[in-house]
Formats: C-alpha cells, sequence, structure tokens
C-alpha cells in the first residue's frame, strides 16, 4: 500500500548557495505544499518521516547543498471500524463530505466517533498519495449535526488545512434560538482568550407556549473557536435551544437534542479548483418542534 513509511512521497535536492541551516528551518520553503504548517513538519522529522540522502534526520540535521531530502509517508494507525451509516452527499478520489448525525464527536479517544465510521461509509481512493483512512479536516460540536468534510488523500488534507486557514471555506448553520431575533448583526466576542466573530440572520420567528417566542436563524461563523455560536447566541440574549451549557434553566427542553446544524458549505475543491457547494434541509425535528410550539399556543388562547 501507498501509505507505508518508506515510500517517497516528495524529494527535492538542495540547490547550490544553502548553508549553515538545520532541516527543520530548510524544510518550510520546500516540503508546504505536502505538509501545511511549520509545526507539522517537525513533528513530521520526528515521526523519521525525513531523510537525507538515504539516512534518517533529525531536526538537528545540518543541510548542504547537493543532498537529496526525501519525505516519506507515515505509518498512520487504522482504528477500529464503527459501522455507523452515515449519508455522504459529496465523494470523489481526494475528499467526501458526510452528514454527521448529533450525539457523535468526530474523532478522540474512543470507538463510536465519526472519524472511525468513514471508513465503512466511504469508498478507498485511487490517488497514489491516498491516506490510510479518510480524516476529518475540521470539527462539529459532539451535540452538532450536519456537514462534515473528510480528506481522502494526503495532498487533500494538505490543501484543505490551508482553506480553512485562508477562511475559503463558507459555512452556514442554522439554529432555533429562544425569544423574538429580528433582522441581522455581527456578534464579536474574547472566546478562551481569541478573538471571535460571527454573524446571524433571523429567517422565521414561531410563537411559543413556554418560550414566549422562539425564532429559525441562520448563523455564520467567521472564525472557528470552540462553542462559538452557541456562546455568541447565549451573549446576545438568545441562546440555541436545547443548549445544557449556555442555554436558560428551564428552557432548554431536555430530551431533545441542540437545535444547531451545519446545513450548508462552501469551498473550492483542493485539487481541481471547481467551486463546492452542498447544502442539506434543516433536521425534521425543526420543523417539528415549530410546529407543536406554535399549536400549543394557539389552543392557549382559544
Amino acid at each position: 500500500m501507498a501509505d507505508q513509511l518508506g515510500t517517497v512521497r516528495q524529494r527535492h535536492i538542495v540547490p547550490g548557495g544553502v548553508a549553515d541551516v538545520r532541516l527543520s528551518d530548510y524544510v518550510a520553503g520546500p516540503f508546504e505544499p505536502s505538509i501545511a504548517s511549520r509545526k507539522g513538519l517537525k513533528k513530521a522529522i520526528k515521526r523519521g518521516e525525513f531523510r537525507v540522502d538515504g539516512t534518517p534526520a533529525t531536526t538537528g540535521t545540518w543541510v548542504k547543498p547537493g543532498q537529496k531530502i526525501e519525505l516519506l509517508f507515515g505509518r498512520e494507525p487504522v482504528g477500529k471500524e464503527f459501522r455507523l451509516k452515515l449519508e455522504v452527499p459529496f465523494e470523489d478520489d481526494h475528499l467526501a463530505v458526510i452528514h454527521k448525525p448529533a450525539g457523535f464527536p468526530v474523532s478522540g479517544n474512543r470507538f463510536r466517533t465519526i472519524a472511525n465510521a468513514l471508513p465503512f461509509n466511504l469508498t478507498e481512493s485511487r490517488e497514489d498519495d491516498r491516506l490510510v483512512a479518510p480524516r476529518p479536516v475540521h470539527r462539529l460540536d459532539r451535540q452538532t449535526s450536519g456537514l462534515l468534510i473528510a480528506a481522502k488523500t494526503h495532498r487533500a488534507q494538505t490543501h484543505l488545512g490551508k482553506l480553512f486557514e485562508e477562511k475559503q471555506v463558507r459555512k452556514r448553520y442554522r439554529a432555533i434560538v429562544i425569544g423574538r431575533l429580528e433582522g441581522s448583526g455581527r456578534l464579536e466576542s474574547d472566546i478562551g482568550g481569541k478573538a471571535a466573530l460571527s454573524r446571524y440572520r433571523a429567517v422565521a420567528p414561531t410563537r411559543s407556549l413556554h418560550n414566549q417566542w422562539l425564532t429559525r436563524v441562520d448563523l455564520f461563523p467567521e472564525t472557528g473557536r470552540t462553542h462559538q455560536l452557541r456562546i455568541h447566541m447565549a451573549e446576545r440574549g438568545h441562546p440555541i435551544l436545547g443548549d445544557p451549557l449556555y442555554g436558560k434553566e428551564g428552557f432548554i427542553l431536555r430530551g431533545r437534542g441542540l437545535f444547531l446544524c451545519a446545513v450548508a458549505l462552501g469551498f473550492p475543491h483542493p485539487v481541481s479548483g471547481e467551486s463546492l457547494h452542498l447544502e442539506i434541509d434543516d433536521p425534521g425535528k425543526f420543523d417539528q418542534t415549530a410546529g407543536w410550539e406554535e399549536r400549543r399556543w394557539e389552543r392557549a388562547q382559544r
């Protein structure tokens, strides 16, 4: 298989004029197409994935003109296959977009993860630089459902990482929030010591006997902080329905989950450059809950 340590992923001959530079500093230029960050390159060196003139290299190896530097495919651990059926709105040899159900973490030190379910749902890539197993390239909270991108090749993984860093991946979430929210706006605050920015757009209000009003909204995260949309809507005074962390006590609707779903993704294909745009419908519970709340309100007014 192509993804075994010893198979060359990229070669580079050091040109003349290069002197007094360590491998860890030198590889950032010629090998960035394969590994997007300096941190990732240093980790690859420490894992033994670089050779200089056929000899395993370290971060302290000195680079000289004429040397041949090779980046090898690493030994990638393969987890046990989690046989959870997933919807797959898009797939080719380089990537896939899956519909993540609520209630499952994307990855982590447990068996029932979306990462472990990907091999069960996706076909193996025919590309030479295919990954041992598809890998998610971003995250959704365990309670959040919706569209999630997974890379199937090293090249796609690298370029998708750059697209996220350069904010070229456009995301739209649909949520139901507590209270009546109108119009649109920006939400900015500090989350975890870092600046966070989101935008919102009200879609439709619904009467609610318990909450007075519920509002269906579109949410657009401009940054990617943990729980960003949930925190921003709570700070705005309109927490997302079903949020046990940031919701209002007594207004959570326990047992129905979080009313937040990543419903749309847009990004350039990391290999072909083709513009991709995918959308899914709101989860069924959104319409069911809104209709139920509206009917309860109407009956109470009679």
